[in-house]
């Protein structure tokens, strides 16, 4: 199993579906994502947990194979591609960007800031290249994205808390 790095989001999501099935896969960390992708496509690498964005078109080009996608619901890029989901309740590894900025920062300036971001992703031309790439624009305000924040924080907080208390007997290997 590959990753562009440990403590990656791909570390991480291979990381719990280890958890979730029991399997034991051997993690290979890489320094970053590229060099995964060149051994997957050459076969040095069996899987890979990676971002759809860097190899979405290797998928539409048939040099990967999309087995599934890690998210909730199914890619709106990759409409045919299931979700882990369907093979295995309950799994959902998304990755996601966002903007910060310093705590101290005055409220007018989040406030500009935010208003000018969320125009930028209404923008069709943006919404469409983030949709090409497999991604889904989320505008929102600094008060509901702190909260998305503080609440993938404490999901991921309690599968790993969860998982350190667990016995090894795969079976017991439930987030």
């Amino acid at each position: 199993m590959a990753s562009a790095g440990f403590g990656t989001v791909g570390h991480v999501a291979g990381e719990l579906f280890k958890a979730m099935t029991g399997l034991n896969m051997q993690h290979v960390p890489y320094r970053g994502g590229a060099p995964v992708l060149t051994d997957l496509i050459g076969g040095q690498v069996q899987v890979y947990f990676g971002g759809l964005g860097a190899s979405i078109e290797y998928i539409r080009a048939g040099k990967l194979r999309a087995l599934a996608v890690t998210s909730a619901s199914r890619s709106e890029a990759l409409p045919n591609i299931p979700t882990v989901g369907v093979f295995l309740p309950g799994y959902e590894a998304t990755q996601w960007f966002g903007i910060g900025a310093p705590k101290d920062t005055p409220t007018e300036i989040i406030e500009k800031l935010n208003g000018e971001i969320n125009a930028a992703l209404a923008d069709p031309g943006i919404k469409a290249r983030f949709a090409d790439l497999g991604g889904v624009v989320f505008p929102t305000s600094p008060y509901e994205f702190g909260k998305f924040i503080a609440d993938e924080t404490e999901g991921w907080g309690k599968w790993s808390s969860s998982r350190a208390s667990r016995s090894s007997d795969p079976r017991t290997r439930r987030p």
